[in-house]
């Protein structure tokens, strides 16, 4: 039997990482060893999260007075959190490849800015491109007219040059 002082700092635990995150994903993890639970919360701490098992009563309790508090009635049964504090597409992303792989446990739910994900919205979440993604892209697409002029730029000096050098050598010869 936990004592409460083991309790309080479960519940303080789960509360600080509440309060820094940016995203929370309600994950089952039924069937998992303790193994391929390490592993899923080394990838997520990896990606700038956390993965936690707890109980759902100190959940809740932690959880209230938060953005997450919205998750309380999806905690049934033996859940594990992800949160993410750096990206939210990236513990979503890392649970739904780990589900896929492991072709255990499933996606619960979660919340993001205060508004509870159905399971749905959750995969969907991890479907999209992650923040490092889209900065590749932005950026490619910023670089991508210079690049066009560049590219001109140099096909017409090189095109002068060689044009140039043809005339030279029919001079010469």
């Amino acid at each position: 039997m936990a004592t409460k002082a083991f309790k309080s700092e479960k519940i303080d635990a789960i509360k600080a990482k509440a309060e820094k995150a940016q995203v929370a994903i309600l994950t089952e993890y039924k069937g998992y060893s303790v193994e391929e639970i390490t592993k899923l919360r080394r990838t997520i701490q990896k990606e700038g999260g956390d993965y936690m098992v707890t109980k759902n009563t100190l959940a809740k309790i932690a959880l209230k007075g938060t953005d997450y508090e919205v998750l309380a009635d999806a905690m049934k049964g033996p859940i594990a959190i992800a949160f993410g504090f750096e990206d939210q597409v990236s513990p979503a992303k890392a649970v739904a490849n780990f589900i896929k792989e492991s072709k255990k446990g499933a996606i619960l739910g979660g919340a993001l800015d205060g508004k509870l994900l159905s399971a749905e919205e959750a995969e969907a979440l991890s479907k999209l491109p992650s923040k490092e993604e889209l900065i590749a892209k932005m950026l490619g697409s910023i670089n991508s007219p210079a690049s066009g002029i560049v590219g001109s730029i140099n096909a017409v000096m090189s095109q002068l040059t060689r044009t140039m050098a043809a005339v030279r050598d029919t001079k010469t010869a």
